[in-house]
């Protein structure tokens, strides 16, 4: 069980406005110089950057990273419902997403295996 007092509270608000700031900064940028890129995901290179940098601390946006992760799945839920009306989609182009959904998922896994090991070999891995 949780304690859930005013200060939690308080410090719950605190840390996710840290985290929406990142993010609506992000967004911002992405805008202001055309990135071809998400917002999230340049909010998400933008916090890791911050952790490693000393500028936000871990125990600065734990509390909220930590219930946003737990209860992640539930945002989902709209996405998915949504998914199931196009159905006639799926069926028409299932290879083509299948490709897209396979290279998706393992560009990632190799990717952040790379820079992960490349920053070992570096000796200065990010200490967060």
């Amino acid at each position: 069980m949780q304690d859930v007092s005013l200060g939690n509270v308080f410090r719950f608000i605190w840390q996710a406005a840290i985290l929406w700031a990142v993010y609506r900064g992000s967004c911002w940028f992405v805008e202001a110089v055309a990135l071809p890129l998400p917002g999230n995901v340049v909010g998400v290179v933008a916090l890791f950057t911050l952790l490693c940098l000393g500028v936000v601390k871990l125990e600065h946006v734990s509390h909220a990273a930590d219930f946003l992760l737990r209860h992640l799945v539930f945002f989902f839920v709209p996405i998915t419902v949504g998914l199931m009306e196009w159905g006639g989609v799926f069926k028409e182009y299932w290879l083509e997403l299948t490709a897209a959904v396979v290279v998706s998922s393992l560009l990632p896994f190799w990717l952040v295996g790379f820079v992960t090991q490349w920053l070992h070999r570096r000796g200065k891995p990010c200490d967060i």
